[in-house]
């Protein structure tokens, strides 16, 4: 992180403790700081040499605001947020709904002197982007905001797009796409000069039409709005490359080369509804989808199958999911033969715990082509890289890097598959990359892909035993999984 960089999150962060202290919570202060940030930046293009027409209207500009204090800033701020909700475009859909939760007016006035004092257009997007991500990881820490379930760990992203190595010129999707993680390291990755030099043709294509994007919180969306357009994705006048709404309640239409993506934790979706006694309720949520396998409440499961959906026939996903959707019975069972037939599933990564801002997510990354209409069976092997057995991370005292992943993406061997060789063998079974047939996988109860072989140190050394915590966690989790596998199988028997 570049020192500019790290003042500017330094400043930005320092007014942080007096807001808490004025109640105004981590996620509170990172949407007021992004309609802010906003506002100066187009105060900024509306002047030479840019002179761009930025679309705000007169008498409701970062000028119009940047010189008051106390009760009348407030009073033009409160003005301001209400007047661009009401706008067209990228502007209306980041300022929808929007106001001042920053209740101090002296607070307020320092907040904006701080954006004032910086020229935000001229540093590159790259120092945006680390200043606006350093935030979301910030955010991200702050148990009690529950953002952490929108952060993919960045070390992971990076290592999920260096394996699909992304080209220009083609489209990529994430249905459910927080503050825009997996787009960022998308783009970061095809303008990287080491990878491809782009033309200008190949450069218009990756701002405005690669990316196609869904989230559900309006929160995060107008997050993952200002964090593209942060990062020189999408214009501020043309189309928004992220959708606000449910991905899985219809087929969107559109069919992508890439998909990359981490669904929401959490296996059920479900709607509250009111019922006869007034009292509010949950009701589980079924997506009635023509071109889904099978039906079911799982979230994960109907991810795989909307991401399978998007794809076009020659169309590539690498996605995160909970270990369930490995090894759960009935529509588990259902998508994961359907995979294994009609795309290739060849590539599983075990992830190790402690990685997640949610305790106790056990999760793998599945790779899968997808291929056109055929008879045969299209996953002939799947390897399996285990980073999960003797592994543990933390998220403060020792958390994942790059460096972390680099043998997996060694062992991946993204140029060539056929090239690939396993480490794993009788003579070395601590080998942590090994492969498996589909014949092998077939034969497996419930056809279950949740495979490990390399001893589990701590269970033989009783005075290494994991954490009375983390075993807690680990009973709780696969009693909840057992719960919600009788829960799906009575929905089953009623219907």
């Amino acid at each position: 992180m570049s020192e500019q960089t790290s003042t500017i999150i330094s400043k930005v962060w320092g007014l942080c403790n007096p807001l808490r202290d004025d109640g105004v919570s981590y996620g509170d202060y990172l949407e007021q700081l992004t309609y802010l940030i906003f506002l100066k930046m187009s105060d900024e293009y509306a002047k030479p040499p840019y002179q761009r027409e930025t679309g705000i209207p007169a008498g409701f500009t970062w000028s119009d605001m940047n010189s008051l204090k106390g009760a009348e800033l407030e009073e033009q701020y409160k003005k301001t947020l209400e007047k661009l909700g009401e706008q067209g475009g990228i502007l209306g859909k980041i300022f929808k709904g929007a106001v001042n939760k920053i209740s101090s007016a002296a607070i307020l006035y320092r907040v904006v002197q701080m954006i004032d004092k910086e020229k935000w257009i001229a540093m590159s997007s790259d120092v945006k982007g680390e200043i606006y991500e350093g935030l979301l990881q910030k955010n991200a820490e702050d148990v009690k905001s529950g953002a952490g379930q929108y952060f993919t760990p960045r070390p992971l992203i990076r290592a999920m797009v260096a394996c699909v190595r992304p080209e220009p010129m083609r489209t990529i999707a994430d249905p459910c796409c927080g503050s825009g993680g997996f787009f960022l390291a998308c783009q970061s990755f095809i303008s990287d000069p080491d990878n491809y030099s782009l033309d200008r043709e190949q450069k218009t294509f990756l701002k405005n039409e690669t990316f196609y994007g869904n989230e559900i919180v309006p929160t995060t969306f107008k997050t993952a709005l200002m964090n593209l357009y942060l990062h020189n994705i999408g214009d501020i006048y043309g189309t928004v490359p992220v959708t606000l709404g449910d991905a899985l309640l219809t087929d969107p239409g559109y069919r992508v080369d890439y998909c990359l993506t981490n669904p929401p934790f959490g296996k059920k979706s479900s709607i509250t509804v009111t019922n006869e006694e007034g009292e509010q309720e949950e009701e589980d949520l079924t997506y009635n989808r023509q071109d889904f396998w099978t039906t079911t409440s799982n979230k994960q499961l109907n991810f795989v199958q909307h991401i399978n959906t998007i794809l076009k026939a020659t169309g590539r996903a690498a996605v995160v999911v909970p270990d369930n959707v490995l090894f759960e019975g009935g529509a588990g069972e259902i998508v994961r033969k359907k995979l294994l037939e009609t795309t290739d599933l060849h590539t599983i990564l075990r992830l190790p715990t402690g990685i997640f801002y949610k305790p106790g997510v056990k999760a793998n990354v599945i790779f899968f082509d997808k291929r056109p209409a055929s008879p045969d069976r299209q996953t002939k092997e799947v390897w399996i890289y285990d980073l999960r057995t003797n592994v543990h991370f933390t998220l403060k005292q020792h958390p994942m890097t790059d460096a972390d992943l680099q043998d997996f993406i060694s062992c991946y061997h993204p140029e060539n598959h056929f090239e690939r060789h396993e480490t794993w063998s009788e003579e070395n079974p601590d080998g942590r990359w090994r492969k498996f047939s589909a014949e092998e996988i077939m034969e497996r109860d419930k056809t279950s892909l949740d495979i490990f072989w390399i001893k589990d140190k701590s269970l033989a050394d009783l005075d290494n035993l994991p954490s009375p915590d983390e075993l807690a966690g680990d009973i709780i989790e696969n009693l909840r999984s057992a719960v919600e596998s009788f829960q799906e199988l009575q929905a089953q028997l009623r219907r």
